[in-house]
């Protein structure tokens, strides 16, 4: 049978290309797109699109009887910053939809879920230098709180029910395709638009601040990657660790300078400062690369050559 894909949250920032990605992959009608608002009608129209509020369990499971979908990706969560304004909606939204999402998989009606995780499940208790993938995880925000949840109950319906689910922990995320969505380290994203806008940025967060980031293309390569896995080289049920560049808002500023010389920044700390204080610096993804062959492509300096180009 071929495979029928359906993104919960596909208009988000990681749900839009990993769509895209998907679509090239497998044809447009194969991949189903959903997400409770509609996206541009250029992305609407590029393959099959529903309307679903992903917390609407009935609604979900019309949708995967009407489009016979067997692999289901997850995407839809209310991020750090946001979630912080909005305690218990955030709550609402981000375990209540894995659950829809797990006990259709647990009934056999999907047959694989993807599920992304953060590198926000982590604490101020939590070794912030090469982080291991098994550590003390003592998150302080809402969304870290319901990433490690979910985790645990992914890791759960897995080893009682059987459930083909799938995971990584996503550091900050970096693309010039979607505007920045409510995350403590979209920053990174933001720098670029206001260095080609204004010549100048000014960050929420402390000089010397480093978080660990990735290039948007390594993220969707990373979770089809791990969605081809063989099933029995998926040793973590839970989720992966997953690494790729880190660093402090000076040098990206510095990156930018190599094409924008006169660009400046400034800061001035706001209370994202505490949430990125309670995250890692660096990780080790050592068992992601070992179970199932990640590696990161891009560094610093290609992204910023990358974002600046195409955000002209």
């Amino acid at each position: 049978m071929k495979k029928r894909i359906l993104i919960i949250g596909a208009c988000g920032q990681i749900g839009t290309e990993l769509t895209e990605a998907l679509r090239k992959r497998f044809g447009a009608d194969r991949v189903v797109a959903s997400d409770i608002r509609e996206g541009t009608p250029e992305f609407v129209q590029n393959g099959p699109f529903e309307l679903l509020d992903a917390t609407d369990f009935d609604a979900l499971e019309d949708i995967v009887f009407r489009h016979k979908i067997d692999t289901v990706y997850l995407m839809a969560a209310m991020l750090s910053a946001i979630a912080e304004r909005f305690p218990s909606k955030a709550w609402h939204l981000n375990m209540t939809s894995l659950f829809n999402v797990l006990d259709l998989a647990k009934e056999n009606k999907i047959k694989k879920v993807f599920w992304p995780s953060s590198i926000a499940v982590f604490g101020s208790t939590t070794p912030r230098e090469n982080t291991p993938q098994t550590t003390i995880m003592e998150p302080s925000t809402v969304y870290g709180i319901s990433k490690q949840t979910g985790e645990r109950w992914c890791e759960y319906y897995h080893k009682n029910y059987g459930v083909d689910v799938r995971s990584i922990r996503y550091p900050g995320l970096i693309s010039y395709t979607t505007e920045p969505g409510g995350g403590t380290t979209d920053y990174a994203v933001e720098i670029y638009h206001r260095a080609l806008k204004n010549g100048n940025y000014r960050c929420f967060l402390k000089a010397g601040t480093v978080l660990p980031m990735m290039y948007m293309a390594d993220a969707i390569r990373a979770t089809i990657g791990i969605m081809d896995a063989k099933e029995q080289d998926i040793k973590i049920r839970s989720s992966y660790n997953l690494a790729g560049i880190s660093f402090d808002p000076e040098e990206i500023a510095s990156s930018i300078r190599e094409h924008i010389p006169d660009f400046e920044i400034t800061y001035e700390p706001d209370f994202r400062q505490a949430i990125a204080d309670s995250w890692p610096k660096t990780i080790d993804d050592s068992d992601a690369r070992k179970d199932w062959g990640w590696k990161h492509e891009y560094d610093l300096a290609e992204m910023t050559r990358i974002m600046l180009e195409n955000l002209k």
